[in-house]
């Protein structure tokens, strides 16, 4: 028999298709990733990667082997969750993802106020771009500006974020709107409801000034370097920042996601339960 560690870091690989994501799943080095396929390899007495430079591809009879395994490791998954969901205590580890710029400016009082009751509860913010999966436990918990579409997923729209055309007081003052510069994110999020936004606002301009980060927009804004578009749950409290335009650009609503197999999970519950309700009061109170 195959041990399981070894073909659980197999399927990782398959999955993700690099030795570093596959670590970064299972939370390991990925030297141990690389040991336990070269382990898994001995035991089968196959080969299952074909090893060209820094690149892994797998082989046939990988493809086959990672066709089997990858349903064993979802069950695994799976059973794994509704343990977890089974446990009444509010103790423990609880994961959330969420943007940067939501978890900073959302998710540190609710959090703090969740500690204080419950302090046996560790709570882990996972602060990125991009989505966590939920399928594979990367995260139990996410706030996201999309409705997932699939997974046995439950959602939860809890309000939604504005966004309006920001400068600086100064540099509104002294530019007129056919001289404006803007500034928007580079082709990370180039599909973004806002940026697509802008860039009608824009019209033929270019977006003179890109970042990755929404902190660094804002940056620029407040330093005079051109107009962008703002969440206003950030933009509309800083003085040093006014609207250019009175009309919004851009509305992108907020979901509370979690997976099903968790909705027992004392832990997972009491945590979704306090965001929820904070971020429908936070953002109802940003929308007015």
């Amino acid at each position: 028999m195959a041990d399981w560690e070894n073909l659980k870091s197999f399927a990782a690989l398959a999955r993700n298709g690099t030795l570093s994501a596959a670590a970064r799943l299972l939370a390991v080095e990925h030297a141990t990733i690389a040991r336990r396929i070269a382990a898994l390899e001995q035991e089968l007495g196959l080969r299952l990667v074909d090893r060209r430079g820094r690149q892994l591809l797998l082989t046939a009879a990988g493809k086959r082997v990672a066709s089997l395994v990858g349903p064993m490791d979802a069950q695994a998954q799976a059973i794994e969750r509704t343990a977890s969901g089974e446990r009444a205590e509010v103790s423990g580890e609880v994961t959330i993802s969420a943007t940067p710029v939501l978890a900073a400016t959302m998710l540190a009082e609710p959090i703090v106020d969740l500690r204080r009751s419950h302090p046996r509860l560790t709570i882990r913010v996972l602060a990125e771009t991009r989505y966590s999966s939920l399928n594979q436990r990367e995260a139990d918990i996410a706030v996201r500006f999309s409705r997932p579409i699939e997974g046995d997923l439950t959602a939860s729209k809890v309000g939604a974020v504005t966004f309006h055309l920001y400068g600086s007081r100064a540099y509104l003052e002294t530019t007129s709107a056919s001289d404006w510069t803007f500034i928007g994110y580079d082709e990370v999020l180039e599909g973004a409801a806002q940026q697509a936004a802008l860039r009608r606002v824009a019209g033929d301009k270019p977006l003179a000034l890109r970042s990755s980060t929404l902190e660094l927009q804002v940056a620029l804004v407040r330093a005079g370097g051109g107009v962008a578009a703002l969440p206003d749950f950030i933009a509309a409290r800083d003085p040093v920042l006014a609207r250019a335009r009175r009309e919004k650009i851009a509305q992108r609503d907020v979901w509370l996601v979690f997976h099903t197999d968790l909705k027992r999970s004392a832990p997972v519950r009491t945590v979704a339960t306090c965001l929820r309700e904070f971020l429908r009061e936070k953002l109802a109170a940003t929308a007015r």
